[in-house]
């Protein structure tokens, strides 16, 4: 079992209409070890703030109000949203193709094995972890491009069009001195090796928060 934040159990939150499909899932999965939140209906899911926590969810399809389907739809629109894996005994091809075109990491049917179903969370639990380590950087990288002035940031998308100095310095009214200083602040506020990797990190900045 993958275990996260200095050996915090997973947490698994499942979804399942049937009562006592509820319970023997979750009493399988925390005898397994993951911590279990579970939850009659989409909406009951909804209705709760999910702590920021290492996990992911466990959805049957046919639930009633909101679908199973159309709630990973839902869900996968938040930035920190949890991996889906679908486990029903009601499901056909179409809501498999459906399911994992939206990004789920499996669609099981019941009845399903104990380690099919654990290596389906284990999978979601790596997913998470990989997601999370990516936010992190990017946070990490926006905190970096947020030290730049904005002389350096005027630079800085310059260079990374591929601009010469000279243009640069004319562009900006500057002399070719002060541009080279600018860019080498540039270079090691990003903790850019090169102008590649510069520009490579130009593309890892989301516009919206620029």
């Amino acid at each position: 079992m993958i275990e996260q934040n200095e050996g915090r159990k997973p947490v698994i939150h499942v979804v399942e209409d049937d009562a006592s499909a509820r319970a023997g899932v979750a009493r399988l999965l925390r005898f397994a070890g993951y911590d279990v939140r579970t939850y009659e209906s989409g909406s009951e899911l909804l209705l709760h703030s999910l702590e920021d926590a290492p996990g992911c969810l466990l959805l049957d399809v046919k639930l009633p109000g909101v679908n199973g389907l159309d709630l990973h739809v839902a869900l996968a629109r938040k930035v920190k949203a949890l991996p889906v894996v679908f486990l029903t005994g009601r499901g056909d091809i179409t809501m498999g193709v459906r399911a994992m075109k939206s990004g789920a990491v499996d669609f099981l049917t019941k009845p399903v094995k104990r380690e099919t179903l654990i290596g389906a969370i284990e999978a979601a639990l790596q997913r998470d972890a990989h997601n999370r380590a990516r936010r992190a950087y990017l946070d990490d990288l926006h905190a970096r491009y947020d030290t730049l002035t904005s002389r350096e940031r005027d630079v800085f998308a310059r260079v990374v069009e591929g601009q010469l100095n000279k243009t640069i310095a004319c562009e900006l009214g500057m002399s070719l001195r002060t541009v080279k200083a600018h860019r080498a602040r540039v270079m090691e506020k990003l903790q850019a090796s090169s102008i590649v990797d510069l520009v490579r990190l130009a593309g890892e900045l989301d516009p919206q928060r620029l």
